[in-house]
């Protein structure tokens, strides 16, 4: 099973596109994931499609735009975002769905939106799992994916860390079950009180990226056993305020671009055969 990685605009913005595919192709990458978002002039559309034609970059389709707490105003944009992602022509679209204080069958209608557009439009619609979205916690996601069995994920279980304040060690069948449903991974490493340690590389996070490692392992396992004949991931260790800084200066304390090449290389060479 070949092992397909993806560079995530987010922290990269201030680079043009012809520059950051410049960047992310010359890093070894297979592909970006991006966000393609309706409102986009011309040019700029252009300029994408593009440069991912030139370089001969493969894309994931990155929805998080959709933040409307009213139900109907969402419904709308979630749906309009989804239908310009379409035009990237993806492997696939990666989106941030819902609400975590949307009830369940408001959330299910967000899936049928997308369920009707992946149909329509021959693309792959899955769903993140993700702080503040249907998704925001193990034991939940556990919930949504018994009552559709059918629903698939992206899965980072970084937020879940945050979210539960622990390492979920007493949430092995959440996980289990989520792994069964995962078709992409966002390969960042969270903790107990908050989604992204301040660097992963160092020796106090051994065993908290020691846990992240395992439950890839899990993953990647699975996959092999399905005979994919690939699997993508994203390394996504993000900018602030994900990233953290330094008090007053607000100087990075780390560099987000070269960890999130350590962690595309640790994994390659992981799983490599």
């Amino acid at each position: 099973m070949k092992l397909k990685f993806f560079c995530p605009r987010w922290g990269c913005e201030s680079l043009s596109w012809a520059d950051f595919f410049d960047k992310v192709k010359s890093a070894g990458y297979d592909g970006v994931e991006i966000g393609f978002p309706y409102d986009l002039d011309e040019a700029e559309q252009y300029e994408i499609l593009n440069g991912l034609e030139v370089n001969q970059l493969e894309v994931i389709g990155q929805h998080w735009q959709t933040v409307d707490s009213d139900f109907e105003a969402h419904k709308q944009d979630f749906k309009k975002q989804l239908l310009s992602l379409v035009s990237l022509k993806p492997l696939f679209i990666n989106s941030q769905t819902g609400k975590d204080y949307y009830s369940i069958d408001q959330n299910f209608m967000l899936f049928s939106i997308a369920d009707k557009i992946s149909t329509n439009h021959a693309v792959e619609i899955i769903h993140e799992t993700h702080r503040g979205k249907w998704s925001f916690a193990a034991h939940i996601t556990q919930s949504y994916l018994e009552l559709d069995p059918r629903l698939r994920i992206t899965l980072d279980v970084s937020h879940w860390f945050a979210v539960a304040e622990s390492l979920l060690e007493d949430q092995e069948a959440a996980l289990g079950l989520a792994i069964q449903h995962t078709d992409h991974l966002h390969a960042r490493v969270g903790f107990q009180e908050g989604p992204q340690v301040i660097d992963p590389r160092s020796p106090e996070n051994e065993t908290i990226l020691l846990r992240h490692l395992n439950i890839w392992d899990k993953l990647i396992s699975l996959k092999r056993e399905q005979e994919n004949s690939y699997f993508t991931i994203t390394p996504e260790f993000g900018a602030p305020p994900y990233q953290h800084l330094m008090p007053f200066s607000k100087l990075p304390i780390t560099n987000q671009w070269d960890i999130n090449l350590w962690m595309k290389d640790l994994l390659k060479d992981r799983y490599s055969i």
